[in-house]
């Protein structure tokens, strides 16, 4: 349960899903460990243990997306604020896909979608 949590909260608030998913890597593996020991079925426990590594690694990815681009994406969103008719969030929308391209050195891919 505390693994699938984890990977909710990263999906929500991916600093807090990185530290739960953390805790969850631990706690699975201490389970695991003890139900070994004993002789029991391990099954859930090893379904934690990946569910909550792959909530980790998604933490990881997605924090450190937010991180690298948080000038840009702050940027989009005070944009985002302001704008009041469509074709003004289409223009914040053009906008932070250009500071992408000059962050990234590459264009953007064709057929990926703005973000609204």
């Amino acid at each position: 349960m505390l693994a699938l949590m984890a990977l909710v909260f990263t999906l929500m608030l991916p600093a807090a899903g990185l530290a739960l998913s953390l805790f969850a890597v631990v706690i699975a593996i201490r389970d695991l460990r003890l139900l070994n020991r004993e002789r029991r079925g391990i099954g859930m426990a090893t379904g934690a243990v990946v569910l909550s590594s792959l909530a980790f690694v998604l933490g990881i990815v997605t924090t450190g997306f937010q991180l690298y681009f948080s000038d840009e994406l702050t940027a989009y969103n005070e944009c985002r604020k302001g704008a009041g008719t469509v074709a003004a969030q289409q223009d914040c929308s053009e906008q932070l896909m250009r500071a992408f391209e000059q962050k990234m050195g590459v264009a953007w891919p064709q057929g990926v979608p703005a973000p609204a």
